[in-house]
């Protein structure tokens, strides 16, 4: 082990008895709380255990504090995510979402002139899309449809329906596209307001 690592175990066991104390509780409502022995607690606080996620769990569920705080990880990390862009038939496209299932949220970039001398293919597949268009113009095949989205332009889609998408004339595209499972729907809360 580094001597980084050993460090930041060291000053775990202090720092549960200092918020321990703080919080007014004593090892033996500690115990009953979480479970874990007294004795255990006691060589936690005391250095003589080293901690591990199944006392760390249970005793940041009692204090009501992040682990990160448990064992005294730097506050200045960087909670940004920064998604790695892929090129897919010389689109960029920009994931904005990293959860598993449910919504995935893209930013797609067509260069200018991408689909010169191309004819659409479109394809389908389980889902249903949305699409925003933040700049420029995308031409969108849908089914027997053909049709041209511009800035501030959505649209939505059930993917079985054969569709593709492309440039409508020599400008670069970029547009923003929420794909979902099927079934599910992006739900729009919005309050009318009359015209005065």
């Amino acid at each position: 082990m580094s001597d980084d690592f050993d460090a930041v175990l060291a000053a775990v066991g202090p720092r549960l008895r200092e918020l321990r104390r703080r919080r007014g509780a004593t090892l033996t409502a500690l115990s009953e709380t979480t479970g874990i022995p007294i004795s255990t607690l006691s060589r936690l606080e005391s250095g003589h255990r080293k901690p591990g996620l199944e006392l760390l769990l249970p005793l940041a569920r009692a204090y009501q504090v992040p682990i990160d705080e448990l064992v005294g990880a730097p506050a200045d990390l960087d909670p940004r995510v920064y998604p790695q862009p892929f090129t897919r038939n010389g689109m960029t496209v920009v994931p904005l979402t990293r959860k598993p299932g449910g919504l995935q949220a893209f930013k797609h970039i067509l260069p200018a002139g991408l689909t010169d001398g191309r004819e659409p293919d479109p394809r389908s597949h389980e889902g249903y899309h949305w699409l925003y268009v933040l700049n420029g113009g995308l031409r969108v095949v849908l089914g027997d449809k053909d049709f041209i989205l511009t800035d501030g332009e959505v649209a939505e889609f059930d993917t079985h329906l054969p569709h593709w998408f492309g440039n409508a004339d020599e400008r670069p595209v970029e547009f923003l596209s929420i794909l979902g499972p099927q079934g599910e729907r992006v739900h729009i809360k919005a309050r009318y307001r009359p015209d005065i």
